[in-house]
């Protein structure tokens, strides 16, 4: 009788969804915290997934050029978008760029 073992596959799936379960663990918990930072301003119309998302994605930017010393090609691929989308957003969102002097 042959035993059954799990296809290659299978198991690098669940691998790989391993750390993102843990990530998304990690994300829920701090975007709660920012949800209630964020939401005592007490407006009457909420803006908190725009600003979240805002910071998200302005937070991400700093990482992909810290990480690529500058190099906004190079941020833009770590990212996995076109460099010019990634340059007009960099200037959207008001973030100078500086590379390393190492």
């Amino acid at each position: 009788m042959k035993s059954k073992k799990k296809s290659k596959p299978e198991v690098v799936m669940k691998v790989k969804a391993a750390p993102y379960a843990a990530v998304e663990e990690i994300m829920e918990k701090k975007l709660e915290d920012i949800a209630t930072v964020l939401s005592a301003s007490g407006d009457h119309k909420s803006k908190l997934y725009e600003d979240v998302m805002n910071i998200v994605e302005k937070g991400l930017f700093k990482i992909a050029l810290r990480r690529s010393n500058g190099v906004k090609s190079s941020a833009a691929t770590f990212l996995g978008i076109n460099r010019n989308t990634f340059t007009d957003k960099m200037a959207k969102m008001g973030i100078k760029c500086e590379k390393s002097k190492e």
